[in-house]
């Protein structure tokens, strides 16, 4: 995981402004999400390993999954890009049963902090630089 310093950081806003914004650079709320805090993902690459992450937590309100957070006022953290690998395939050690289905569906990550190439530093810096100049007017 690697920390980038950004202009959008300790912006304060409704949620539904800022996630409707974001979504139009393809990031999505990740399913991590709680009442008082959250993050907005992109990801960067077509195997879903590398993605660039927006913390937030909530001001005012809370977020609701019903109304997709529309009574919530979010203060943005420090964005950074990760890398979390997993593996492709099935697992071949897996044994059916009922009740742990619902809790254990995946398999553990290979690395879920991976080390990053410096090529996705760079592409995750020039994404946050496009999404800075389109809503800091």
């Amino acid at each position: 995981m690697i920390n980038l310093e950004s202009r959008l950081e300790n912006i304060e806003e409704r949620f539904v402004d800022i996630d409707g914004y974001l979504c139009t650079h393809d990031f999505m709320l990740a399913g991590n999400w709680d009442y008082k805090h959250g993050y907005l993902d992109k990801r960067l690459d077509q195997d879903r390993m590398v993605w660039l992450r927006i913390p937030f937590h909530v001001t005012k309100g809370y977020l609701d999954g019903e109304c997709g957070g529309c009574h919530a006022t979010v203060k943005l953290g420090r964005p950074f890009v990760f890398k979390y690998v997993y593996n492709k395939g099935t697992d071949k050690h897996a044994s059916p049963h009922l009740l742990g289905a619902v809790f254990d569906q995946f398999q553990p990550p290979v690395d879920p902090d991976a080390p990053l190439e410096d090529f996705w530093v760079e592409h995750a810096r020039k994404v946050l630089n496009e999404v800075e100049r389109g809503y800091l007017h």
